[in-house]
C-alpha cells in the first residue's frame, strides 16, 4: 500500500511531527516545540495536515483560518518524497478546508531564501505581493 493517505494530525503525531520538520522543512519557527504544536492541534484540530505514504510520514502542512484569513505554514515534503505529488495533495486538503470554512484567499510564509519553495509555491498559482512586508515582535523573552 503506497497511495498517499491525507488526515489531521493527533497529539499522538506531534513529536514525530517535530522530528520530521528538522529533517523537511527549511528554517525554524519559535513555535516548533511540543508546547506550541499542542496549542495548535488543541485550538484547531484540524489544522495540523499529515501526509503519509506507506505508513510514514511524508510531508506536512499548517492551514490555519483565524475566521477572516486563510494562513499556510510548515508546507514540509520528506527529501526522498519530494516531485512525488504530496505537497500539491497537501496544499488540495488545505485550500478544501478553507473554502468550507468560507475563505477567500490564501496566503503562505514563504522564506525568500528558498528557491526550491518559491518553485512550488508559484507552480501552484500562489505569487509574491511584493508591496506587503511582514513584520514581527516575539511576545516572550
Amino acid at each position: 500500500m503506497n497511495e498517499l493517505r491525507i488526515r489531521p494530525a493527533t497529539p499522538d503525531d506531534l513529536d514525530t511531527v517535530l522530528a520530521f520538520w528538522r529533517t523537511a522543512a527549511e528554517g525554524t519557527s519559535i513555535s516548533d516545540d511540543r508546547a506550541g504544536v499542542e496549542r495548535l492541534v488543541a485550538r484547531d484540530p484540524q489544522a495540523l495536515i499529515l501526509a503519509e505514504r506507506g505508513g510514514e510520514l511524508a510531508g506536512t502542512v499548517i492551514a490555519g483560518f483565524d475566521g477572516w484569513r486563510c494562513h499556510l505554514y510548515r508546507l514540509a515534503v520528506a527529501p526522498e518524497r519530494r516531485r512525488q505529488g504530496v505537497a500539491t495533495a497537501l496544499l488540495a486538503a488545505a485550500e478544501e478546508r478553507f473554502v468550507r470554512l468560507g475563505g477567500r484567499r490564501a496566503d503562505a510564509m514563504v522564506l525568500v531564501r528558498n528557491e526550491r519553495a518559491r518553485h512550488a509555491w508559484s507552480s501552484a498559482g500562489y505569487g509574491p505581493e511584493e508591496q506587503w512586508r511582514r513584520w514581527v515582535k516575539p511576545l516572550t523573552g
